[in-house]
């Protein structure tokens, strides 16, 4: 065997495996960007359903103004944050905004027995629950992406290309409290 081809059969081996290492974090890249993706969907979904949300609520409640504007201001300031932490923050804003618009609901039985009013919260919550397997899906990629970057040997192609960890989309810590119930 002439050393010459042996030289050139491992370095073939070794172009093949960083290509393939490569070709495996640009993947992982790809299928973090659509995960988020899906989380954006979801969240226009949610933006358009809030202000018929808060329209059918002040019907009922007139006098519920600072409510209203909270709600509004949370769901402007989630709209427009940009990144992960920064939206992530916005959007737990904007959960504890609509956690007060509905707590006011419960005041009004008549509201409450709004079709309308019903549909638009049952849509809102088929909404949240869609966020919140977006969020999984979203998580899982990130974690796989991040341990590929991590890990030997891919880390050192990784280094090489310039991939960078990606953030987790988090819960606030007062959403990871036990919700209080009263009666």
């Amino acid at each position: 065997m002439n050393p010459f081809y042996i030289v050139l059969g491992i370095l073939a081996i070794i172009a093949l495996w960083i290509a393939a290492a490569y070709n495996g974090l640009v993947s992982l890249v790809n299928q973090t960007k659509n995960a988020w993706s899906d989380i954006d969907v979801q969240l226009k979904r949610r933006y358009d359903l809030i202000p018929n949300l808060v329209e059918t609520v002040k019907g009922y409640a007139k006098h519920e103004k600072g409510v209203f504007e909270e709600v509004t201001k949370a769901r402007s300031a989630a709209m427009s944050a940009k990144g992960v932490e920064e939206k992530g923050q916005a959007e737990n804003m904007l959960t504890g905004a609509l956690k007060s618009l509905f707590a006011v609901s419960e005041n009004y039985p008549t509201l409450r027995a709004s079709e309308n009013f019903s549909k638009l919260q049952d849509e809102l919550t088929q909404t949240e629950n869609n966020i919140e397997s977006s969020r999984r899906f979203y998580n899982a990629n990130v974690r796989d992406l991040n341990t590929k970057i991590e890990t030997v040997p891919t880390n050192i192609i990784a280094n090489m290309f310039g991939f960078k960890q990606q953030e987790f989309f988090q819960a606030q810590a007062s959403e990871k409290d036990a919700v209080k119930v009263s009666m």
